[in-house]
């Protein structure tokens, strides 16, 4: 039995406290329970309470077996014979809840198709709802006149029904739906709210493969025949959707923005924060369109409900992102928000007055900020943080008192997010503002005193040692990292060693106290911190050499891991201990995370030599190189630069399957094709592909290998190999025929014929592009590399891309051409943005290391202009860069 409702009286509290009355309910005590459905005296009370515990049970989770759910099933039907209208409800309920199987279904089917013509309406409304969720399409289309006879009942509870029910059959029976739309639009037209919302909803998902059905749909209805407030509001949202698609809401007539400004005037308040959220979201609106829009949200600032308040305040945060200007003459009703009791609209308002603030008010917002974090959530505490970071950024000049601010709050309690948001923050202040490198490392150094958090302790280590040295006196911070060293875990005392070593390596005149600070680091308890005091007293000593240069040495021990650790481990746990060492050169460079392309069609096998790998593409890589070595034409190649994911040249369910992959080398270019054949009756021989390199001047083909058989389904691969001048970025364009020779198989047998017969199938073309010879590689800190990059290499230059749809098209078009590793995730634009930055890193062939920034921006009339700025190992390759960018 459950425990009853519990209601306990604290005497030091003055809220009573609740327990739930479900508390400790088991399965098999409510099954036993479950046996009253069989009593010839039903009791309604008790009936209704066992079926709230399985209901309970259910949604949370617990599974019945089938012979349970079987049971339960056949004990809730004979709840039918009463005529409880509480319980009948109850009985809809779990019947919906346990799905019955398709046999089971016609026990209880009679009974509520009963019900669907019943004289009482919630009847007819529930048994509609659970009939549509249990039934199969050929029980559908008996009870579909019901149905069309319900959408247009006079009563909205059971036209409501029929179109929820609706909305829910369109998922598996689609097309019985669809001969709804007559009786679905003359709900459209019902006085009733619910109706017309649900019906509005069924209505455009019927059409919403057709966009020139929404549109007509949508014209049709901004016209004034919906009344209810929720349908309007989904009018508002298809209104957008059809406005983002045809891009209609710029210039001339503007039907549907006139639409959403006039939605602005509804009696409705939710119609109104529809409208004004749907205009603040178009893409490309203008400060002048997004007036009205402002105007109706200030008022909703000072309204006495909450609700209402925290719509609007949201809603302008996300606008002060995109537009800030337009949000400031709501600053003075934000600012009387601070002090809201609703912790959410409190952090909303602080956030967006840091986005919409000006460089004087800044200071008078830090004093209100004091008080007002010791009250919220950290949660909401990393919301303020980001937003500081982002004023910080926005006015340089104002460092001193945000990142003062910055260090106040990281000394309070807090949480791991909240402490990371802040140390992050002050990190991102430091390498963007040089005048605050100074005071931001001597917060940091406070911090770790005390810090709790053995990442961030590391984190910060790490970024000490970087910027550390580059200070006017570096030897000031040796004291904190020390200390760490004396008082911290093992993994802190490593990452301190590590950063001593850094302060050693690049300040020489501190180099014999930090050498007095290593030795004693070789008695610590921890393995890896004597280790790494050991290599490090070594290296800088001069005892072990790594290179020629002392540049050589630092690189050795600090330069960044320049291959993907993902490729580092597969090649690690795929290492076969040998006499030869484990060679680092030998792991692939490029940055993937997708497995070798597989078949299209199932069953098929995918083909490749790798074909058995699942794994990383480094394994992959890995087995092609090999692959390829073993060719006797292609031995004298050279190492192998990069092969590309498999291409197809073929549609899926062909009766020849061939894809290839583009093997780059220095001075040549292997094709490798991957045939299957599908026809069990044939069996292919002498396959070769016929390579017409008209259309790319700068190939030579040198070799090709033929595939002497190809029988059913059995992966196999030809090569064609051309040769390319060395230094060139070659491209062109490449037709490719399949020829063969065909043998009929006798299938009692599976012998071929001895006879063929000539035969060729026409392949897809195939560009070799400058992406092609970019291996993408990213960099853990895109700063740091581009800053020990030689400036000499840069090479700077604007261009204009023409008219796109957003930034986020040109930013992907660029990444496409240059087939380089976005970094820090700033291939990601945000919606709406005016201007963007990504950072790309590669290593263009010839192992030359490749950075690239893009800084994007784009005009009123979608104009998109790129300047481009590209380090390099290699001058040289910094120009191809730009003239890459130039012919794409």
């Amino acid at each position: 039995m459950a425990q009853p409702l519990v209601v306990k009286k604290d005497d030091d509290l003055d809220e009573e406290e609740y327990y739930s009355p479900f508390l400790g309910i088991e399965k098999g005590a409510v099954l036993q329970e479950a046996r009253v459905f069989h009593d010839p005296q039903l009791d309604a009370r008790r009936c209704c309470q066992v079926i709230t515990k399985l209901l309970y049970l259910l949604n949370q989770g617990d599974t019945f077996t089938k012979v349970e759910a079987t049971e339960v099933f056949f004990a809730t039907t004979k709840l039918f014979q009463s005529k409880d209208a509480g319980l009948r409800r109850m009985v809809y309920l779990m019947i919906k809840e346990l799905s019955p199987s398709a046999d089971e279904v016609i026990i209880v089917t009679s009974s509520l198709m009963k019900d669907m013509n019943s004289k009482t309406d919630m009847y007819r409304a529930n048994a509609i709802r659970v009939l549509c969720r249990i039934i199969d399409s050929t029980l559908l289309t008996q009870i579909e006149r019901y149905l069309k006879q319900a959408i247009v009942d006079k009563n909205p509870v059971v036209a409501s029904a029929a179109l929820v029910s609706g909305i829910y059959l369109l998922q598996t029976s689609p097309e019985v739906v669809k001969r709804w739309s007559n009786e679905v639009q003359e709900a459209v037209q019902s006085r009733a709210a619910l109706v017309q919302f649900h019906a509005l909803a069924l209505l455009h998902q019927i059409r919403q493969n057709d966009r020139l059905a929404v549109s007509k749909l949508v014209t049709s209805l901004t016209r004034g025949s919906v009344r209810s407030p929720l349908a309007q509001c989904l009018l508002i949202r298809y209104t957008s959707q059809v406005i983002r698609e045809s891009g209609v809401n710029q210039g001339g007539d503007r039907p549907f923005f006139d639409f959403l400004e006039s939605c602005l005037r509804n009696k409705a308040e939710m119609v109104i924060l529809e409208a004004a959220r749907a205009i603040t979201e178009l893409n490309g609106v203008t400060s002048r369109e997004l007036t009205p829009a402002i105007t109706v949200l200030q008022l909703f600032l000072s309204s006495s409900k909450p609700v209402l308040r925290f719509a609007a305040v949201r809603t302008l945060n996300k606008v002060a992102s995109t537009h800030p200007l337009a949000v400031t003459n709501c600053n003075i009703d934000m600012e009387s928000l601070i002090s809201d009791q609703n912790r959410s609209i409190a952090t909303l308002a602080i956030t967006t007055l840091l986005k919409t603030g000006n460089e004087s008010s800044v200071d008078r917002l830090m004093k209100q900020m004091t008080n007002f974090m010791s009250d919220i959530a950290d949660e909401f505490k990393i919301v303020v943080v980001e937003a500081i970071r982002s004023l910080c950024l926005k006015f340089p000049l104002k460092y001193r008192s945000l990142m003062n601010f910055l260090s106040n709050i990281l000394r309070e309690e807090g949480g791991f997010e909240y402490k990371k948001a802040i140390v992050d923050s002050i990190i991102i202040l430091i390498r963007d503002i040089p005048d605050a490198k100074e005071s931001g490392l001597f917060h940091l150094c406070e911090f770790i005193e005390d810090c709790e958090f053995t990442y961030l302790s590391t984190q910060i280590l790490h970024f000490l040692g970087n910027e550390g040295p580059k200070t006017s006196d570096p030897s000031k911070y040796i004291r904190y990292i020390y200390n760490r060293v004396i008082l911290e875990n093992a993994t802190v005392r490593a990452s301190a060693v590590s950063t001593l070593a850094k302060f050693g390596a690049l300040v020489d005149s501190l180099k014999p106290r930090i050498f007095v600070l290593l030795r004693r680091c070789l008695f610590d308890g921890d393995d890896e911190v004597r280790d790494r005091a050991t290599l490090y007293l070594k290296m800088l000593g001069g005892e072990a050499t790594v290179g020629e240069t002392e540049k050589d040495v630092n690189e050795f021990l600090f330069g960044s891991l320049d291959v993907p650790l993902v490729n580092l481990e597969t090649s690690l746990r795929n290492y076969e201990p040998s006499d030869a060492p484990f060679d680092i050169s030998s792991v692939p460079k490029e940055t993937k995370s997708q497995p070798i392309a597989e078949k299209k069609s199932t069953g098929k096998k995918p083909t490749g030599p790798a074909s058995a790998v699942s794994g990383p593409v480094a394994t992959v890589d890995a087995s092609y190189e090999k692959l390829l070595s073993s060719i006797p034409e292609f031995a004298d190649f050279g190492k192998l630069f990069k092969s590309s994911a498999p291409v197809e040249l073929t549609e899926a369910e062909t009766e020849y399957s061939v894809n290839v992959v583009k093997h780059i080398y220095d001075g040549h270019v292997v094709l490798q094709y991957n045939c299957t054949n599908t026809i069990p009756e044939q069996l292919l021989e002498q396959v070769v592909v016929f390579v017409d390199a008209s259309e790319a001047d700068e190939f030579l083909e040198v070799s090709s290998k033929p595939l002497e058989s190809l029988p059913y389904d059995s992966p196999g691969q030809t090569f064609v190999a051309f040769e390319k001048p060395d230094g060139v970025i070659a491209t062109g364009k490449f037709s490719n025929i399949l020829k063969f020779i065909v043998k009929e198989v006798d299938p009692s047998t599976g012998e071929a014929e001895d006879d063929g017969v000539e035969d060729e199938y026409q392949l897809e073309d195939l560009e070799i592009v400058s992406a092609d010879y970019m291996l993408k590689v990213g960099v853990s800190n895109f700063r740091n590399a581009w800053e020990n990059m030689d400036p000499e290499s840069e090479r700077v230059d604007e261009y204009g891309l023409g008219v796109r749809e957003g930034l986020a098209e040109a930013v992907s078009a660029v990444i496409g051409i240059l087939g380089m590793q976005p970094c820090e995730g700033t291939d990601a634009v945000p919606s709406n943005s005016r201007s963007h930055t990504c950072l790309l890193s590669g290593i263009f062939i010839g192992n030359v290391k490749v950075l690239v920034r893009l800084s994007f921006g784009i005009t009123s009339s979608k104009e998109v202009a790129m300047k481009l700025a590209v380090r390099s190992d290699d001058p040289e390759i910094s120009d191809k860069i730009h003239e890459i960018v130039a012919n794409g």
